[in-house]
């Protein structure tokens, strides 16, 4: 007996001992006991600006203020620039570099700047503070892009998603319409967005004696969502990534179609960008068609400012973003999540504590409706739900709120796809962005060199319009890819 007691007594001191720091466990999540006389403070750094700037401060004032207040955790958000100024700030201060604040406990971050912290051992493992029966309210790819490790641990939690839709200027494209019988269901597919730029820039072409002087149509935010989401549309998988370890597959006759659909309408001058993003093109009338995420409609413009002394209202229309003819519907899913800095278990509970609040149904729909982002749980995915939260909270622009619903529309019926976490995954992302939209933009230029100098503009466009061409991009596409894992 006492050999029994002499192994019995140590192991429930032990027991004990832990009591006061866990309150229990309950459905497998850990509950670390927190004290509202000695709250846990949790610093939080972000990326949001304008709008969402606004809407995030005051939710996470409204939680202080609140079951932060009851629960003894504090929230301290701080904007950090934007979300290149954000990974720059969050990698500095990991790798401990002189003059960076040390790493925050919580911090926005997109898959590939949690995958490079993670590498250093810093963030936390979010499996233990939540059920199994809390992550199955959530979208399944939303969960599942958090889990980019070779054990499957939950390192990004989703707050507020985003995806792509079409933006068109309804004003201008009323004129083209009734003039030439264009039908926004010819939007439905990029092939059909190319021949309606074509005919665009022909009827706007007419419309003056000058020569070549049509008007470009269409234009893209993110050519890297284009290229990834169009090759899943193709049948092929540009970055595939087992256990952090990427090959890059470059499907010649997917890309074909991609370079037909992107760089072939932009050297005719059917497809165009000029401002920093295609809603400034939108607002100066370079361009009256546009893809871009669901937070960028809230910059749709509502007039077309045509120079310092003239401009003209318009009206907006919100389509699905266009995917390739006869391909299953993949739409981009994009949007950071929160990271959580390893610590101890009541910060990380804590931090845990503040993303479930966050995330409840209706509060992430007031949220949504704020700033323009998607919510995450599969019950807030739901259009009356949404139509119901816009009318009872902040008047929305037409353009948010039909953003908004589209975005919904597509979350519950095409497949959202993200590529998996890779090491250098953010430089072969750019590779992408700025490959083929570079190419398209210098061969453009040259052509209207060559125009201005007196080439015909048939003669100057088959020039670049070549197998050779084509050919060349995809070998300074693959060997370009190939160098960010060296």
């Amino acid at each position: 007996m006492k050999k029994i007691l002499g192994k019995f007594i140590p192991l429930l001191l032990i027991v004990l001992f832990a009591l006061p720091f866990f309150s229990g466990c309950a459905g497998g999540t850990q509950t670390p006991k927190l004290d509202p006389s000695n709250p846990v403070s949790l610093e939080l750094w972000h990326y949001y600006n304008g709008p969402q700037k606004v809407a995030f401060d005051e939710m996470v004032a409204e939680f202080n203020d609140t079951v932060g207040l009851e629960k003894g955790i504090i929230v301290e958000a701080f904007n950090q620039g934007s979300t290149n100024d954000l990974l720059t700030k969050v990698v500095d201060a990991a790798n401990k570099k002189v003059g960076a604040a040390d790493v925050p406990d919580i911090f926005a971050a997109y898959s590939d700047t949690a995958y490079e912290i993670d590498q250093l051992g810093l963030v936390a493992d979010l499996d233990p503070y939540f059920t199994e029966e809390e992550l199955a309210e959530y979208v399944p790819s939303y969960i599942e892009e958090g889990r980019f490790d070779k054990e499957g641990s939950l390192k990004i939690f989703p707050i507020a998603k985003s995806t792509e839709v079409m933006m068109l200027n309804k004003t201008d494209w009323d004129k083209f319409a009734q003039a030439t019988g264009a039908e926004t269901d010819d939007l439905a597919t990029i092939e059909g967005v190319t021949a309606t730029a074509e005919k665009y820039y022909e009827w706007t072409d007419s419309l003056t004696e000058t020569p070549d002087d049509g008007k470009t149509f269409f234009g893209r935010d993110a050519v890297a969502n284009y290229i990834i989401s169009g090759m899943q549309q193709l049948g092929s998988t540009i970055f595939d990534v087992t256990d952090g370890e990427v090959s890059f597959h470059l499907d010649e006759n997917a890309l074909r179609k991609l370079w037909d659909n992107y760089y072939v309408p932009y050297i005719n001058g059917y497809f165009g960008a000029y401002g920093k993003f295609r809603s400034d093109d939108a607002k100066t009338g370079d361009l009256i068609a546009l893809v871009c995420s669901t937070t960028g409609a809230t910059y749709f413009p509502t007039e077309v400012t045509v120079n310092d002394n003239e401009s003209y209202p318009i009206e907006s229309i919100t389509l699905p973003a266009p995917c390739f003819e006869g391909a299953e519907r993949y739409s981009i899913q994009q949007g950071a999540g929160m990271v959580v800095t390893k610590s101890d278990a009541k910060t990380e509970y804590a931090a845990a504590e503040f993303l479930k609040w966050f995330t409840d149904a209706q509060r992430n729909l007031d949220f949504t409706v704020g700033s323009g982002y998607l919510p995450v749980k599969k019950s807030a995915n739901d259009t009356e739900l949404v139509k119901k939260t816009f009318e009872q909270t902040v008047e929305a622009s037409t353009a948010l709120k039909d953003a908004v619903l589209v975005s919904i529309d597509e979350v519950n019926s095409d497949i959202l796809y993200t590529n998996k976490a890779f090491e250098n995954g953010f430089n072969a992302r750019n590779v992408l962005e700025y490959s083929l939209s570079d190419k398209a933009k210098a061969d453009y230029e040259a052509i209207s060199a060559d125009i201005a100098g007196g080439t015909p503009r048939a003669d100057a466009v088959a020039k670049y319009d070549t197998d050779e061409n084509f050919s060349a991009w995809v070998s300074e596409l693959t060997s370009s890819l190939e160098e960010t894992q060296k």
